[in-house]
C-alpha cells in the first residue's frame, strides 16, 4: 500500500455516509486550513448530470492552446485517485504527484483532527489547497455531486459557471424528477455570474430559468444565444460575435458538439477579446477525455478478442448517457458496418433496465459482467434485462473471460465491442488493459 492509498484509507473512514450533502463540514475544514477557497485563480465552475468531464477537458484543452495555465479538479477517477487533480503548468500541466497529494492529504487530515468529514468533502478541501499554493490562470472545478450542496459549491464569485445536460441519475440523492435534479444543479448559478446552459429539456431549463431571475444571473442558452452544429464533418460554433467554423473534435460522438459549444460559449463570455480562433481549433482537435467513447488501440486486453476487432470503452451509466452513445454508434455504423457487441456492467443504483433498451435493434449480443463494487448487479441480472430488451445475452465472471469469450458467438465479421455501463468497469478495464489514465 502506498503512501497516497493508506491516507486515503483513513479519510474513508471518517464518516460513515459516502454521500452526506451538506457545506457546514466543508465550511468547517476550509477555516481550519485557512481559508484557501479564497486565494484560488479565477474558477469556472462546471455541474450538470451527463458531460461534465469532456466540456472540462474542452475548456482545458482550449485554454491550454491559448498558453493560459490551468488547473483541473475531476470526480470520480478511474484508477488512481491522481487523476482528479491537475496542476497547471506553462506549456501544460500534470497529474499531482503522489508525493505532493500524500503530504497534503497528511496536512489536512491533521488539520481536521478526526472530525466527522466525508471522503469528497476533504479531499475537495485538500484539492483547494494545493490550487491556492500554485498560481494558474483558471481553474476548472467539476461539481461532484448535484451542486447547491456539494463541496465544490464554496466559490462566492467564480468567473463563470456552465449546467451540461440534466437528467435522471443520483435520484436517491437529488430527488426523483429532472426538475428536482435541475434544482440542485442550478444551486452553483450566482449574482453577476455569467452562467452557460448547455442543451436542456424543458422540464430542466424551466427551472434554471427561474433559479438564474431569481439570484440575478446572466445566462448564455444553447439555441439562444449560441448554437453549435455539425456541417460536412465540421463543428460550426455561432453566437453574436459571429461563426467559427472548426474541424471536429477528436471526442467521438454527436453529444461532443454540445460539451465543446459549451465551452466555447463559455470563454467567448468570460474573454470574448482574448480568445484567439486558433487556440480554439487547436482545443476542439486536441481534447481528449479517457472512458468517453475511447478507442482502444493497445495493451494486453486487445490480444484476447478476435483479430481485426475494434474496442471502444465508455463510463456512460444513465439513460440518457446511454442514449448518447448509442446515438454515436449508430454514426459509425452508417460509416463502417460490424456487428456489434456489448460488454456491460452496472450498478444496482442505476436503471439498467432502460440503459439496456437504447441499443436494441443496434446490438447483437451483450456479455454481461460484474464490478468489484458493493452495490453492483450480479451478471445474470443484467444479461436477463438485456434479453428483455430484445438483446441475445449471456453474461462471464470478468472482464477477461468476456472479450476471450466473443470469438464463440461466431459472428460473420470482425465486431466492435463497446464496454460500458459504469466508471467503476471502466477503471478496472483501463487497469487491466495496462493505460491508465495520463
Amino acid at each position: 500500500m502506498t503512501p497516497v492509498d493508506a491516507i486515503i484509507a483513513r479519510l474513508l473512514s471518517l464518516h460513515p455516509r459516502k454521500i452526506d450533502l451538506s457545506l457546514e463540514r466543508m465550511w468547517r475544514i476550509l477555516s481550519d486550513l485557512g481559508h484557501p477557497q479564497l486565494r484560488l485563480p479565477p474558477v469556472i465552475l462546471v455541474a450538470g448530470t451527463n458531460g461534465k468531464g469532456s466540456t472540462v477537458a474542452f475548456l482545458r484543452a482550449i485554454l491550454e492552446a491559448a498558453g493560459r495555465t490551468v488547473h483541473a479538479y475531476t470526480s470520480p477517477h478511474l484508477v488512481r485517485f491522481n487523476e482528479r487533480i491537475r496542476l497547471g503548468a506553462p506549456g501544460g500541466g500534470a497529474l499531482v504527484s503522489d508525493e505532493q497529494l500524500a503530504d497534503t492529504l497528511a496536512e489536512v487530515e491533521r488539520r481536521n483532527g478526526g472530525a466527522p468529514i466525508t471522503f469528497f468533502e476533504i479531499t475537495t478541501a485538500a484539492a483547494m489547497l494545493l490550487f491556492s499554493r500554485r498560481p494558474a490562470d483558471v481553474l476548472l472545478l467539476e461539481v461532484g455531486l448535484g451542486g447547491r450542496l456539494d463541496a465544490t459549491n464554496v466559490i462566492e464569485r467564480p468567473l463563470a459557471t456552465v449546467i451540461t445536460p440534466v437528467s435522471i441519475d443520483h435520484a436517491d440523492f437529488l430527488g426523483d424528477t429532472v426538475a428536482r435534479i435541475a434544482a440542485e444543479k442550478a444551486g452553483i448559478l450566482k449574482r453577476d455570474v455569467v452562467a452557460v446552459v448547455a442543451p436542456q429539456s424543458d422540464e430542466a431549463w424551466q427551472v434554471i430559468e427561474r433559479q438564474a431571475a431569481r439570484v440575478g444571473a446572466p445566462l448564455k442558452v444553447a439555441g439562444q444565444d449560441w448554437t453549435v452544429m455539425s456541417e460536412r464533418n465540421r463543428l460550426v460554433y455561432q453566437d453574436q460575435d459571429g461563426l467559427l467554423d472548426l474541424p471536429a473534435p477528436k471526442l467521438f460522438g454527436r453529444h461532443q458538439l454540445d460539451n465543446a459549444g459549451a465551452a466555447i460559449a463559455t470563454l467567448r463570455a468570460v474573454a470574448p477579446t482574448r480568445l484567439r480562433v486558433g487556440a480554439v481549433e487547436a482545443g476542439v482537435v486536441n481534447a481528449t477525455w479517457p472512458a468517453r467513447m475511447q478507442r482502444i488501440t493497445q495493451g494486453a486486453l486487445l490480444r484476447l478478442v478476435p483479430e481485426g476487432s475494434e474496442v471502444w470503452l465508455d463510463g456512460a451509466h444513465n439513460v440518457d448517457g446511454g442514449r448518447a452513445i448509442a446515438a454515436a454508434l449508430a454514426d459509425l455504423e452508417e460509416r463502417v458496418s460490424r456487428p456489434l457487441v456489448l460488454v456491460v456492467g452496472m450498478l444496482a443504483t442505476k436503471d439498467f433496465e432502460g440503459f439496456l433498451g437504447n441499443f436494441t435493434g443496434l446490438a447483437r449480443s451483450v456479455i454481461a459482467v460484474p464490478i468489484q463494487q458493493p452495490k453492483a448487479v450480479p451478471a445474470d441480472a443484467v444479461a436477463a434485462a438485456a434479453t428483455r430488451a430484445g438483446i441475445p445475452a449471456g453474461a462471464a465472471d470478468g472482464i477477461k473471460n468476456a472479450l476471450a469469450g466473443i470469438t464463440r458467438l461466431n459472428l460473420e465479421a470482425p465486431p466492435r465491442i463497446l464496454i460500458t455501463g459504469s466508471l467503476y468497469l471502466a477503471g478496472e478495464v483501463l487497469a487491466a488493459n495496462g493505460t491508465p489514465p495520463g
